[in-house]
C-alpha cells in the first residue's frame, strides 16, 4: 500500500494545483520510484490511497497495467468517500479489504531509489509472528532525535537512548488494525481518522514489533527545498 492522500502543506504552493506523491524527481513523478521498485521486487498488486487532488493520481498511472504486465492498481479514494484524508491507520483500515494477510505499507512522498523489496523479507516476517517489521533509517536533520530505537535482538524500541528515524517502510500483519489492536472497524465506513504511531508504539510495548537499519540513499521530500536537491 503506498499513502498518497496527503495535502503536502509544507510544499505548498507546489501541491495547491499538484499532489504531492506526483511532484516529479528526475522527470518522474516522486510516488513512480517506489511503484517501479515494488514492481521489480515482483510486487505487483498495489493499493493507493488518495484525498487531496487524488483524480489526478489515478489519472496518472491509468496505464501502469498495461505498461508493466501483471501490474494492478487498486485506489481507496477517502477524499471521494468521506471528503477528507483519514491519517495512516486510518487509510489503511479503509483498504483492509483490498489489503492481504502481510503487506507492505510506504508513504508516496520519499525518495528511496534503491530500497530491496524482497520476498525474502516478506517470507521472514510472516514466520516471525510479529505485527509489524519496519524500516528505520540514520537522523536526517529536519529530525535530529529520531522515532524508535533498536534492540540488540532486532526489536523495535518505543523507549530509547538512541532513536532512529522510521523511514515510512514497512511490513505489516493484518491482525495489527483489528481488534484488539485497533479500535476501528475493519474497512472504517464510517471515516475514523486515526495516526499509525500509537497503535506500532502499543505493539512494540508488547514485544511485537521487529526493526532494522536501512542506509541507503533515502530522502522524505517534504518541502521545497529538499525537493530542488534531489533533481
Amino acid at each position: 500500500m503506498i499513502l498518497a492522500a496527503g495535502r503536502g502543506m509544507r510544499m505548498r504552493p507546489l501541491t495547491d494545483v499538484t499532489p504531492k506523491p506526483l511532484l516529479r524527481v528526475q522527470g518522474k513523478p516522486l510516488m513512480q520510484w517506489e511503484m517501479e521498485a515494488l514492481h521489480q521486487g515482483g510486487f505487483s498488486r498495489l493499493v493507493v490511497n488518495t484525498a487531496w487532488l487524488g483524480e489526478q493520481i489515478e489519472q496518472e498511472f491509468a496505464d501502469w497495467p498495461q505498461a508493466h504486465p501483471g501490474a494492478e492498481v487498486a485506489f481507496s479514494h477517502e477524499g471521494q468517500d468521506f471528503g477528507y484524508a483519514l491519517e495512516t491507520a486510518g487509510g489503511i483500515s479503509r483498504a483492509l479489504p483490498l489489503l492481504g494477510e502481510v503487506f507492505w505499507v510506504l508513504a508516496g512522498d520519499v525518495y528511496v531509489p534503491g530500497f530491496p523489496f524482497t520476498q525474502a523479507s516478506v517470507d521472514r516476517f510472516s514466520a516471525s509472528g510479529l505485527l509489524a517489521h519496519i524500516w528505520l533509517v540514520p537522523n536526517p536533520a529536519h529530525n535530529p532525535q529520531g522515532d524508535f530505537g533498536l534492540a540488540a535482538d532486532g526489536r523495535a524500541l518505543n523507549q530509547a537512548d538512541q532513536k532512529h528515524t522510521y523511514s515510512t517502510i514497512g511490513l505489516y500483519r493484518r491482525a495489527l488494525f483489528e481488534a484488539p489492536w485497533c479500535e476501528t472497524i475493519p474497512g472504517n465506513p464510517q471515516g475514523t481518522a486515526a495516526p499509525l504511531a500509537p497503535l506500532l508504539r502499543q505493539a512494540m510495548d508488547a514485544g511485537l514489533v521487529s526493526a532494522e537499519l536501512y542506509t541507503g540513499p533515502w530522502t522524505d521530500v517534504g518541502t521545497p527545498e529538499r525537493l530542488k536537491e534531489l533533481g
